[in-house]
């Protein structure tokens, strides 16, 4: 209620970026006051052990995460591990720094619960972003979302990824590959089978097959079905450790509203097309890599019907906008409750329990 009637009238004021870099400057400033962490965790943390789940020897103390593209800069990640989340996903992070696309560029649709945004990977650059993490006390489990840069030729994206990958995965627990955004020209091109396929060989050639920790794939919802499961197929041959599923989507029709901006579509109106995915992911994998749910996920039985659907694991990020910083304890503590009434020991029994393989 706090935040509904007091903190997000005066965010929602602004404009989504202003509102955005208002909120993450209070959180870095925030870490320089005495015992503030320990008062974040002890405000938005839901602690349960029905909750805790060991994902290729990543230890998760809940399934909930924030998505990529909240924290941009790295920065922010010692504060919002605190903040209820089991893990936290950094990043986009290009090779070089890149200030994205021109402002506006990212616009609310609060009927909708909705965000349409076309940053265009605004980020400092691997360089930079190695010099915060190696500064931060690591606690918590971080991903790291690595990104094309936009000034990069499709024929170069292998040594870009793996400049990016290179400079930031001693301070990670999982990497993902993202070739999913719609915000950089040509890069959902390399979602096409064969470019995938050219993609993968030429990163594990540069890590000589032994990538040092779990590398995933994020993929976008606006995929055909059959293309979906092509990628799927390719990840199992490739032994691709896991995918996230779904990036936003280019498909505004959902949205309802004539003219929108170009961009992607994110929030609640993208839910039933992430679960769709998460559903056919999980009956072509066979539980053989774990899925990362994400798109329109607000509360905590959206939670529950993407996990059903057979993701091991959950992120928010646009529902975190619109439901304020007590969304993470909300859904897990929704979750934590079917667990208990369905009489399991751990949320891992839930995973694909509404769609067997």
């Amino acid at each position: 209620m706090f935040y509904e009637h007091l903190i997000k009238p005066i965010l929602f004021h602004l404009d989504p970026e202003s509102a955005h870099h208002l909120a993450a400057n209070f959180l870095a400033l925030s870490k320089k006051i005495p015992f503030f962490h320990k008062i974040l965790q002890s405000l938005f943390s839901y602690p349960s052990e029905r909750l805790h789940q060991t994902i290729q020897g990543i230890h998760f103390p809940n399934p909930v995460g924030l998505a990529a593209g909240f924290d941009k800069t790295t920065e922010l990640f010692p504060t919002m591990i605190h903040m209820g989340f089991g893990f936290i996903e950094v990043g986009t992070i290009t090779a070089k720094e890149q200030p994205g696309n021109e402002k506006p560029r990212l616009f609310r649709y609060p009927k909708q619960n909705a965000l349409v945004n076309r940053m265009g990977f605004n980020n400092p650059g691997a360089d930079l972003a190695e010099l915060h993490l190696r500064n931060q006390k690591k606690s918590g489990v971080r991903g790291i979302n690595a990104g094309k840069s936009k000034v990069t030729a499709l024929e170069d994206a292998v040594s870009d990824y793996v400049y990016t990958l290179k400079k930031l995965i001693p301070y990670g627990d999982y990497a993902v590959i993202n070739i999913s955004s719609p915000n950089t020209p040509g890069l959902r091109s390399l979602q096409s089978k064969q470019s995938l396929i050219d993609l993968i060989e030429g990163i594990q050639k540069e890590f000589l097959n032994q990538f040092p920790i779990p590398l995933y794939l994020k993929f976008a919802p606006d995929l055909t079905e059959e293309e979906l499961v092509d990628n799927l197929n390719v990840c199992l041959e490739y032994k691709i450790n896991g995918v996230i599923l779904t990036n936003t989507t280019l498909d505004k029709q959902i949205l309802g509203e004539s003219n929108p901006p170009e961009g992607g579509l994110s929030g609640s109106p993208l839910f039933q097309k992430s679960l769709r995915f998460v559903s056919l992911a999980y009956k072509t994998l066979q539980g053989k890599i774990p899925i990362i749910g994400v798109g329109g996920i607000d509360s905590g039985e959206k939670a529950l019907q993407m996990i059903e659907a057979g993701a091991n694991l959950i992120q928010i990020y646009t529902g975190y906008i619109y439901e304020g910083p007590f969304l993470p304890y909300q859904i897990c503590s929704y979750l934590d409750k079917v667990v208990k009434d369905r009489g399991y020991q751990s949320i891992s029994q839930l995973v694909g329990s509404g769609n067997p393989k």
